[in-house]
């Protein structure tokens, strides 16, 4: 059955209709679409646009239809053209003409307009709980290695010392910002279409509100004609994934270089981990990976939207049909990310010795031998000049600052003392960094804590 038969006289091309169909995608959309136009029969009812009977046979005959769909007694078929067809043909098949009344005051335009807005709305929640989970196993992991000193990196080369749960935090603010960020979007996209009709509203005199409300929407789109053309809230939601993508490669690249036998800082449990089909010892941090590839492809989504939207006239156009495989691709995508990364997360081992190892090479207590010089009351920018030539000095001598002896600190300036030992030591460093926000064992516990906090707030 096709909604727009009365004008044409030729049966549709075939290659036409597949090329034209939208059901193998948008009938994930079942359930938004049947709840929609439960909302929408029910509001014409209580306004008499149509008979209280007609109302509630449709009502009834849509639950009946989504029972169904959902026990898998219902199949989609081959022909309808979208979900609305296939559910408006149904109801009609199974309850007559009142079921042609379903359509009264309405348009397609504004029907998958509100639709991909339940759906998308449905989808944010259960994003912000993925990314809150992750979160979650962050906060404990950070708990668990604040006090595992490392080597903090700028340029990918060692610079200062830091906890590895105080590394860890750091992805937990950018999942942090991703909830938020989706969050809002939520917001903005929680407003029905229904009442926009095609794009001029309708002379039928509707309750919109009441729709909104039904559907546990924020309230009602203002201009009928950016009701059915809007599709910010599309582009925002793919915006927000790729960004959640960027801090999920970023945090994927990571751990493939501390899986690395250069760095040895983790080993993922092998429930998380491949091998390779020649090489019998390999242990192969695909899931991070994949993660880090996959990202590419929910940026690809991101610009296809943009593309897709960006010379569109006023109002409805076919091309924006386009907008739903994007954004179901990349929610699918980061879903399955999210589903995968978390777990591989949680179960890492992590090689605390190595991470001190590593930590007493490289000069990262460097700064802190600077701000001691400063302590003794020399400017810092003198106190950066003798210390940067401590380094050249240990470089030469193959030492560290740690085991230069203290007359080669005295070459260089006389203020040192025993005390710059103390000063260095990599823990004491570490410990000192009490800043709001930084590294010290204390402070990278409360940030853990107030973590867990917010988390139970959202």
């Amino acid at each position: 059955m096709k909604l727009w038969t009365g004008r044409f006289k030729k049966e549709l091309d075939p290659r036409t209709n597949d090329f034209n169909r939208s059901l193998p995608f948008d009938s994930r959309m079942y359930r938004q679409d049947i709840m929609g136009s439960i909302a929408h029969a029910e509001m014409l009812g209580e306004c008499e646009i149509i008979t209280k009977e007609d109302s509630l046979k449709i009502v009834e005959g849509l639950k009946g239809i989504l029972a169904d769909i959902e026990s898998g007694k219902l199949q989609f078929d081959d022909v309808s053209e979208d979900i609305h067809t296939f559910t408006e043909g149904e109801l009609t098949k199974r309850i007559g003409d009142a079921g042609k009344r379903l359509h009264t005051a309405r348009s397609r335009n504004d029907q998958v307009a509100l639709d991909i807005r339940l759906y998308l709305r449905d989808e944010c929640d259960t994003l912000v709980e993925m990314l809150k989970e992750l979160v979650g196993v962050i906060a404990e992991k950070a708990e668990q290695y604040s006090e595992t000193v490392m080597p903090g990196y700028t340029h990918l080369q060692r610079a200062q010392p830091i906890v590895f749960g105080h590394q860890l935090l750091a992805y937990a603010e950018m999942a942090m910002r991703d909830i938020d960020r989706i969050g809002d979007c939520k917001k903005r996209m929680n407003v029905s279409p229904l009442g926009s009709c095609a794009l001029a509203g309708t002379t039928y005199p509707l309750n919109r509100q009441s729709v909104a409300e039904k559907l546990n929407m924020l309230g009602v789109t203002r201009n009928s004609l950016d009701g059915v053309s809007d599709r910010d809230f599309v582009l925002e939601l793919a915006s927000a994934l790729s960004i959640v993508m960027v801090h999920l490669s970023r945090f994927a690249e990571e751990v493939i270089l501390w899986c690395s036998g250069e760095f040895k800082f983790i080993e993922l449990d092998d429930a998380f981990s491949t091998g390779s089909s020649i090489m019998p010892q390999k242990k192969n941090p695909d899931i991070a990976e994949l993660v880090r590839g996959k990202s590419g492809r929910v940026f690809g989504d991101n610009m296809a939207l943009l593309t897709a939207m960006k010379g569109i006239p006023l109002a409805y156009n076919k091309d924006m049909q386009e907008d739903k495989e994007a954004i179901f691709d990349a929610v699918d995508t980061v879903e399955k990310c999210l589903s995968a990364f978390t777990p591989m997360l949680d179960t890492m081992r992590v090689n605390a010795a190595n991470m001190r190892k590593a930590a007493s090479f490289g000069f990262i207590n460097a700064t802190d031998c600077a701000d001691w010089l400063v302590g003794e009351g020399l400017p810092f920018r003198d106190a950066y000049k003798a210390t940067g030539e401590l380094v050249a000095r240990c470089i030469e001598l193959n030492t560290s600052l740690e085991d230069l002896p203290l007359d080669e600190y005295k070459k260089v300036c006389e203020r040192f003392n025993d005390g710059v030992y103390i000063a260095i030591d990599l823990e004491k460093c570490v410990r000192d960094r009490t800043v709001y926000g930084g590294p010290a064992p204390s402070e990278v516990k409360r940030q853990a804590a107030e973590l867990k906090l917010r988390l139970a707030e959202i």
